[in-house]
């Protein structure tokens, strides 16, 4: 997810909210500036001094604009994701069978419950807490009691929607007009802050998952490492590429730079969020851990803690159904690599993926009717 990814999104949303305006300053396309008064004409550069360029003929345009409106449709986007989510759960059944799954399903327990509400009550208050930091630096008021409720529901809209960015579209949008109604800053801000935050945390998910697999993840790092090194090399030629290429991605990069700087410019604050990054990323450790021992996988600690962070890597792949997936995929594949039988690491996926669903519900529908029994006693 990039800074814009949200913002974008929270912009198609207002778009269609009547009584809600975008943020002055904010662009509702990513990266282009607006300069009204100013009427190109066609055929002619944009730089003062350069050579007309002719445009393209105007049934090319026509007949490409069809085109880019599919790539650029959100409901393509949303399935492409859920058809490779699917297509990885039949594979995934076709190689090891229901019986991995229905395993999982059939260990949950009153005990595997209860620590799962636990440690998920503490992850979504870590980052909530990430979230109000980041937030209350770019002028958006936001209570930290508000903000733990807004990510419940957050949480369960995406984990039942596709897309996996809903439940952080609507959080945005509803903290935006809050923090308007009462004189601070808008939708627009509100955006940025849900991106920087979800940004962040997953930026710190990876830089720590590489480190530790670094150490303990000896038979991963022949497939994982290459895999990331690989990645990351072609973002920042693909990165640096861009920007030498383009003024207009060069302007972009410089407002994703100073939206971080607004954001996590001061060192407390930065060390903050890190903190409550690393919280979060510890809670969903451990619950996956706890998954692993109801579905009976008898995995020394070390192990563990590799397996985990593989599938959490895994997990925060946007190519899922609800979340399922590559995190079942990746468990199967991890666990018959360390030598522990895919069978284990698909029912402690599958039983991790309940228990996360198990816990955020509780939260979800007390945020929702919290208000409700508010204006009722208010009466």
């Amino acid at each position: 997810m990039t800074l814009r990814t949200v913002e974008a999104a929270v912009t198609a949303e207002t778009a269609v909210s009547p009584g809600v305006a975008m943020e002055p300053g904010v662009s509702a396309e990513p990266g282009v500036s607006e300069n009204p008064g100013v009427a190109m004409e066609p055929g002619v550069s944009a730089e003062p001094g350069a050579l007309a360029i002719p445009s393209a003929p105007a049934s090319t345009r026509r007949a490409a604009a069809p085109t880019r409106r599919v790539l650029a449709s959100r409901r393509l986007r949303v399935g492409a994701r859920t058809f490779v989510g699917v297509a990885v759960l039949v594979a995934i059944v076709a190689r090891v069978g229901a019986a991995p799954f229905l395993h999982g399903l059939l260990s949950l327990d009153v005990t595997a419950v209860a620590v799962s509400l636990v440690l998920f009550a503490a992850a979504t208050a870590a980052a909530s807490w990430r979230w109000t930091l980041i937030a209350r630096r770019l002028g958006a008021s936001l209570r930290w009691r508000t903000a733990v409720g807004m990510y419940y529901r957050s949480q369960l809209v995406n984990t039942v929607l596709p897309g996996g960015v809903i439940g952080d579209v609507q959080r945005a949008v509803d903290h935006g007009r809050a923090s308007a109604r009462v004189g601070g800053a808008g939708v627009g801000a509100a955006a940025r802050a849900v991106a920087i935050e979800r940004v962040l945390g997953q930026g710190v998910q990876v830089a720590l998952s590489i480190a530790v697999l670094a150490v303990i993840g000896a038979e991963f790092e022949s497939v994982l490492l290459p895999a990331l090194g690989a990645a990351l090399a072609g973002v920042v030629v693909a990165g640096v590429t861009a920007t030498l290429g383009s003024r207009r991605v060069r302007n972009a990069l410089r407002r994703e730079v100073g939206e971080l700087r607004a954001g996590l410019g001061s060192v407390r604050v930065g060390a903050q969020a890190v903190v409550a990054s690393v919280v979060v990323f510890g809670c969903h450790l451990a619950l996956f851990a706890v998954a692993a021992t109801a579905v009976g996988a008898s995995v020394p600690p070390d192990r563990l803690l590799a397996l985990a962070m593989v599938v959490l890597l895994a997990a925060s792949i946007p190519f899922n159904v609800g979340g399922w997936g590559p995190r079942e995929g990746a468990a199967g594949w991890a666990f018959a690599v360390a030598g522990f039988g895919a069978a284990a690491g698909v029912s402690a996926a599958t039983l991790y993926g309940v228990l996360a669903f198990v816990a955020i519900v509780p939260g979800a529908v007390a945020a929702w009717l919290a208000p409700l029994v508010a204006r009722r006693r208010s009466r």
